[in-house]
Parts: C-alpha cells; sequence; structure tokens
C-alpha cells in the first residue's frame, strides 16, 4: 500500500509562486511513475507534470498551459515529489493532486487548493 499526502498549497496573488510537495510512505517503488493533476471549478481533471526515473535518465513532461512555468523534481532520498509553480495565473486555480504507479496512476493524493488572485 502506498499514501501520498500533498502540502504546499495556498493563497498568491497573480505572478507569485508556490511549491507543492508530495510524500510518499508504504511500498513504494523506485520504478514509480509520479505525477500532478489538477481540477479547476466547472472543469475536468488535466494532467499538470509527470516524471519518470529510470536507469538511463529523468523524463519529464508538462501541460502546454504550463509549460515554462511549472517545474516537476524528484528526491530520491526522501521519496517526495515538488511542483514549483512561477508565474501564476487566475486560471491556475485549482485542486492539485498528487498521484503514483507502474503501469498507470493507482495511488492518488486528497489534494490541495492552490489560489490565485487577480
Amino acid at each position: 500500500q502506498v499514501q501520498l499526502v500533498e502540502s504546499g498549497g495556498g493563497v498568491v496573488q497573480a505572478g507569485g509562486s508556490l511549491r507543492l510537495s508530495c510524500a510518499a510512505s508504504g511500498r513504494t517503488f523506485s520504478t514509480y511513475s509520479m505525477g500532478w493533476f489538477r481540477q479547476a471549478p466547472g472543469k475536468e481533471r488535466e494532467s499538470v507534470a509527470v516524471i519518470k526515473w529510470s536507469g538511463s535518465g529523468i523524463y519529464r513532461s508538462y501541460a502546454d498551459s504550463v509549460r515554462g512555468r511549472f517545474a516537476i523534481s524528484r528526491d530520491n532520498a526522501k521519496n517526495t515529489v515538488y511542483l514549483q509553480m512561477n508565474s501564476l495565473k487566475p486560471e491556475d486555480t485549482a485542486v492539485y493532486y498528487c498521484a503514483a504507479g507502474a503501469s498507470s496512476f493507482d495511488y492518488w493524493g486528497q489534494g490541495t487548493q492552490v489560489t490565485v488572485s487577480s
């Protein structure tokens, strides 16, 4: 069993920054992919960023709406994934979820609210 706990959400003005953290515990595997998803009011859940570690390197992917502004990273020693969010916009307002898995995202956190004011 894997447990994921998000933290770092809050209220920030447009143009500001936040860093979200996702701490994983339980029966984790080094081969797990980890990612951040978000769901804004009235919109469908969307993938924000994904990170995957392999023997050959680190692979990252981003949604077009956040590329160049957000950065995903992983600290293997702490079994924690981060999402650095810069140049935040009001449309970034959403509940952000951390997810992890091998072939699919099987484990999810409870989410953390991010609100960007204009």
